[in-house]
């Protein structure tokens, strides 16, 4: 009897759990079909608010327009599409005559991404010329300077043009910047007088330009370690980039000036000196986080200013030097090559590898070449490998300026999709979810063939920096053009970047689809009954953490768990893999990513 007691609740357990495992594997197959599906953005389309928009706000009524037609009707409501164009171009005209140049400019690269001509107002290069122009009138030759350089790189200044640059440039003595606007005005075969061209085809020493580096010093109290307290202590290089006392250097340096998260004291100094100058108080005026650059400004009258009009692209094997303040040794001056172009280290575009000693302190110093013309700034460099450093292109800082100079945190574009680039082009290996990309649809395994109406072509490796840079000197909330592999023309309003884009997307995603972004994982639903999430691998991408881990398609996979670290930056996936390559021996990995993808639009 006692046996029987013990034997049918053991039969009558057995009974329920092959019972629970058998709901779990169903619940689970389905659960997994539902995981793989992209979120659906969950805006709320109404007629009446879209004829409203299409008064209030014609770029975000055509944006509307754009997610109605994917969901519902294509070309359904075409008369208000021609409705809104109207009324775009009713505000650009507004914006010159009221001579808002940046207004007019954004609004003219709006309405050529919906295909409606400007050409009886104006095109970019028009207004950003005028822009040039008003900036120097006011007495603003940097901005001048920057707008001048984008306009004759979207339609070639006339000799006028590039002569009355030249002059200002000879005025203020900056001579890099002459020889760029002297070029420009040989190109358009006019003479240009002889003392403005014996200035701009001289050369400046390194003598000259060390007048032009600081030593930029952030003060953070006192931080106690084993019990006692020790100074804490920021140290950079900073460079003049306007005599007024704009200096450029390194976000990371700067970041407790400005972080909001950072809750500790905190107050910034310059220095042009050795430890016994006086420190200068200094602050800062705009920050890009994604391209780790500052802008901060002390009451200083700049002896040099290095010019950023040049668009060098430096060749490997290029002689560089590296100005800057390493250990607190202030005008130090080291010699190197560029080792490597194309380097993918920051969020958007690329970075110039150099063999110049660069050491904690160098942060933010400038990268010159032999004729003195700045190539980069210095943002990084390997601690544990000697010779291992890293600068942001000057082409790169020239674009990111105009933001910075407006004040406060430059806030870029965003599509939210993340692109790998392959033999065919770049393919969009995952949209984000509730982002202009996923409201209108834009289908995962497409390629992108032309943004803005323009084909992006590029060497191999640098296809994803291109199509980044049409989009970085763009403002949120402008239309941007898209068509895909799929047929599908689709004209977006981008949004303001996260910080950090794929923490935030992994916030509203599911973890096997958060696989694909930040470990290279693309998944295909199993049948295989499990407790575990189980998958097939569908693809892997080529460079990715999965790939070097070495996984491939048709892998069986289950995933454990998933974590993100945003404070730190990045992001674990706990994974087991039966790895066909090692005859589906299961395996137990854990596989990291950075959150600072490379790879985002």
């Amino acid at each position: 009897m006692a046996r029987q007691k013990w034997f049918l609740p053991a039969l009558t357990l057995a009974a329920v759990l092959t019972a629970c495992l058998s709901c779990l594997s169903c619940l689970s197959i389905e659960e997994k079909e539902k995981r793989l599906v992209p979120p659906k953005s969950t805006v709320e389309l109404r007629l009446e608010d879209i004829r409203r928009y299409v008064r209030e706000d014609p770029i975000r009524a055509i944006h509307l327009i754009g997610i109605y037609e994917a969901r519902y009707a294509p070309e359904s409501l075409s008369n208000l599409k021609e409705e809104a164009a109207a009324n775009l171009k009713t505000a650009q005209a507004q914006a010159i005559h009221e001579r808002r140049w940046d207004d007019a400019a954004s609004l003219a690269r709006s309405l050529s991404s919906v295909g409606i001509s400007v050409e009886n107002t104006g095109n970019e290069p028009d207004f950003v010329l005028a822009d040039a122009k008003q900036k120097l009138s006011e007495g603003n030759t940097l901005g001048a300077f920057l707008s001048a350089v984008r306009a004759h790189k979207l339609s070639p200044l006339s000799f006028e043009d590039a002569l009355l640059f030249l002059e200002q440039a000879v005025i203020v003595g900056q001579r890099r910047t002459a020889a760029f606007f002297f070029a420009a005005a040989e190109r358009q075969g006019g003479a240009v007088p002889d003392e403005l061209k014996l200035y701009a085809q001289g050369n400046d020493s390194a003598k000259d330009m060390i007048k032009g580096v600081a030593t930029v010093l952030v003060d953070r109290g006192i931080r106690i370690e084993r019990g006692q307290g020790m100074p804490d202590r920021v140290l950079g290089s900073a460079f003049f980039v306007d005599s007024g006392g704009l200096l450029i250097t390194n976000y990371h340096v700067i970041a407790s000036e400005v972080d909001t998260s950072y809750e500790g004291y905190s107050k910034m100094y310059v220095r042009m000196g050795d430890s016994s100058s006086p420190r200068i108080p200094a602050k800062v005026i705009g920050w890009d986080t994604a391209m780790d650059l500052a802008l901060i400004k002390a009451d200083l009258k700049a002896e040099y200013v290095f010019s950023v009009a040049d668009r060098i692209i430096p060749q490997v094997g290029d002689t560089v030097y590296a100005i800057g303040s390493p250990g607190g040794l202030e005008k130090t001056v080291t010699q190197g090559i560029v080792s490597a172009l194309g380097r993918r280290f920051l969020q958007i575009g690329d970075v110039i590898q150099i063999d110049a000693a660069v050491n904690h302190g160098n942060s933010g110093g400038p990268v010159v070449d032999r004729d003195g013309r700045l190539i980069g700034i210095v943002f990084a460099g390997a601690e544990q490998y000697q010779g291992l450093n890293f600068a942001v292109p000057a082409e790169r800082l020239a674009a990111a300026l105009p933001a910075m100079i407006k004040g406060g945190k430059a806030v870029r574009p965003w599509l939210g999709l993340t692109v790998n680039e392959t033999g065919s082009g770049a393919e969009i290996i995952y949209v984000a979810p509730f982002t202009s990309a996923s409201e209108q649809q834009v289908k995962e395994g497409a390629f992108i063939t032309r943004i803005n109406n323009a084909e992006v072509s590029a060497p191999q490796g640098a296809l994803v920096p291109a199509l980044q840079d049409i989009l970085f000197a763009s403002r949120p909330g402008e239309l941007v053009a898209l068509e895909t592999s799929d047929g599908v023309r689709r004209v977006l309003m981008s949004m303001p970047r996260p910080d950090m884009p794929l923490a935030d997307a992994a916030k509203k995603d599911s973890r096997e689809r958060m696989a694909a972004p930040l470990f290279g994982l693309i998944l295909a639903s199993s049948k295989e009954r499990s407790f575990f999430s189980s998958y097939l691998v569908k693809k892997v991408i080529r460079g990715s953490t999965a790939y070097e881990a070495g996984l491939s398609a048709q892998d069986p996979v289950s995933i454990r768990n998933f974590q993100i670290f945003e404070k730190d930056g990045y992001a674990l996936l706990e994974i087991r893999v039966k790895k066909r390559s090692m005859g589906y021996l299961e395996t137990p990995m854990i596989l990291p990513a950075m959150l600072a993808s490379p790879d985002t639009l």
